[in-house]
């Protein structure tokens, strides 16, 4: 039997649920699909930007800070622009992947430690 992967959806271990909306909606841009809220307690939520999908979560146990997860995209150059023109303390850098120059990346730190890699196959003049 072959087993088909649709989809991989990383966990993403989060303190402060206002800081992660500020920083994953606020900032990156991304949509809140659905959250699971207590009153007094933790928080569980999926957050997505067109294919990219996230769960973050405050529940102890459910994750480690300092997770890392790539996600390959179309339209780097211009989102990284988006990104600087935006009012955020952090500053994303653009720049070939150490392991192959045609591979464009972009590192981005959540303030809980975990990283999203966005990366894009660098379209290089002839």
């Amino acid at each position: 039997m072959f087993l088909t992967t649709y989809m991989v959806t990383p966990v993403f271990s989060i303190s402060d649920y206002s800081q992660a909306l500020d920083f994953y909606i606020g900032w990156l841009g991304f949509s809140v699909d659905w959250e699971d809220k207590q009153k007094q307690g933790p928080v569980y939520l999926q957050v997505s930007r067109g294919e990219i999908v996230l769960h973050l979560t405050d529940y102890q146990g459910q994750s480690s800070p300092g997770a890392k997860a790539r996600a390959e995209v179309y339209g780097l150059p211009s989102y990284h622009r988006q990104l600087l023109g935006k009012n955020y303390p952090t500053r994303p850098v653009l720049k070939p992947a150490y392991w192959n120059n045609r591979v464009l990346e972009m590192e981005v730190f959540d303030p809980f430690g975990n990283c999203l890699v966005f990366c894009e196959l660098a379209i290089l003049p002839m």
